[in-house]
């Protein structure tokens, strides 16, 4: 089973507070020290329009790269794609809605012009060797449109496979989804993309993100966002909470018998740790509860 951990790039970003570089790369050192081996770390876009990430290019410097490891970065256009060439990153990751509404908010342009947009960052992410992931948001719900269609999810998703991106990560990103939802979709998308090439990235807000994950494993989904602590949000989407804890993902799992190859303790250490940085406890259920184990 594959994890990407979202939390340095998805988590931190909405935070209010500016978070140390090396907070930052604390917490991405001990992510990789538990076992995480995908990462994304940051995101090279306007320090206007997210000011937590203006440092990802330090961060990018500063940390040890352990060899088996992606490190990726969120690129949304050509001149964040130059810059993460410098960087030396080997893998960016691309973003599109399937919510016409959520795509103007969010990025002031269409599905179909962010579409075109990204063929052409993809394209020239290729001529460096880069590896391109994809993300869709809104796939189960739109916080202006309500419920999206199926259809739009699978154009969109199959797009951006069909200019380069290796995998399409699914987000729900208000986290209304269920897990019979989460299944009818995946079955759906599954017509015109293989099941191998998804991703589901989930948000806990109505408390159904592991239920979903669950109903998509048995759907034969391999690769799972989450977010260690629980970090993350959506600005665009109001009282959305954030992404599922990887602590959470990591102890079902392992209580399933499926090997993530993390280490669930080193992995709630790190969450403690950036957690103490913004000053307050853990979204991680799991988290929590192997700290009261150790107070006992």
């Amino acid at each position: 089973m594959k994890i990407v951990e979202v939390g340095p790039r998805d988590g931190l970003q909405n935070e209010a507070v500016a978070v140390a570089l090396d907070a930052k790369v604390r917490l991405i050192e001990e992510l990789v020290e538990a076992g995480v081996r995908h990462v994304e770390c940051g995101s090279f876009v306007s320090p206007k329009w997210v000011p937590q990430m203006a440092d990802t290019s330090s961060v990018f410097a500063k940390i040890r790269r352990v060899a088996g490891v992606s490190y990726s970065a969120l690129v949304p256009n050509l001149q964040g794609l130059a810059e993460a060439a410098r960087c030396g990153v080997e893998e960016i990751a691309v973003f599109a809605s399937a919510s016409e509404t959520f795509s103007q908010r969010n990025i002031n342009c269409g599905i179909e012009e962010s579409l075109n947009r990204l063929r052409v960052v993809v394209a020239e992410a290729k001529k460096h060797g880069m590896k391109v992931r994809g993300y869709v948001s809104c796939v189960l719900g739109c916080p202006y449109e309500g419920e999206i269609h199926l259809g739009s999810v699978l154009r969109v998703a199959a797009i951006l496979v069909d200019i380069g991106c290796y995998e399409v990560s699914l987000g729900d990103t208000i986290g209304v989804g269920t897990p019979r939802k989460a299944e009818e979709m995946l079955r759906f998308l599954s017509q015109g993309v293989p099941v191998k090439q998804l991703a589901v990235h989930f948000h806990d807000t109505w408390g159904q993100a592991l239920a979903n994950i669950l109903a998509s494993l048995e759907i034969g989904i391999e690769t799972i966002d989450s977010s260690v602590a629980g970090l993350g949000g959506c600005p665009y989407a109001k009282g959305a909470s954030g992404n599922v804890a990887t602590e959470d993902v990591v102890y079902m799992l392992d209580g399933l018998g499926v090997e993530a190859g993390i280490d669930l303790e080193k992995l709630a250490a790190a969450g403690r740790h950036i957690m103490h940085v913004l000053g307050r406890p853990s979204a991680s259920k799991a988290a929590l509860a192997l700290a009261a184990l150790k107070e006992k």
